[in-house]
């Protein structure tokens, strides 16, 4: 009994999710937005810039099906680029100024 449990809370979990999908807008915007921005483009700074956009961003989560979520991010995301695009911006700036590294 317990191991048809266990089977079905593994099936469980790997269908359902609880995803923050401003995650996914934010990621999604951010290579259009930084290609216009002078800054280093590096794996740290390109993080960076995410992490503090992410921060300053509400999130918005979801509880959805693997697969569904990037349907559900495409009808959601329009509602949200102004203000992701500005957070993005305001990050860069910020990690542009300050990099981690020399």
């Amino acid at each position: 009994m317990i191991l048809v449990l266990d089977v079905f809370l593994q099936r469980v979990i790997k269908i359902l999710t609880i995803k923050n999908y401003m995650e996914e807008i934010v990621l999604n915007l951010m290579e259009v937005v930084l290609k216009d921005i002078d800054m280093c483009k590096c794996e740290l700074c390109v993080m960076d810039v995410a992490a503090i956009a992410l921060n300053d961003l509400p999130p918005k989560y979801i509880s959805t099906e693997t697969g569904e979520l990037y349907s559900k991010v495409n009808v959601l995301r329009n509602q949200f680029e102004v203000d992701v695009i500005a957070a993005i911006t305001r990050a860069a700036v910020l990690v542009k100024r300050s990099p981690r590294h020399k």
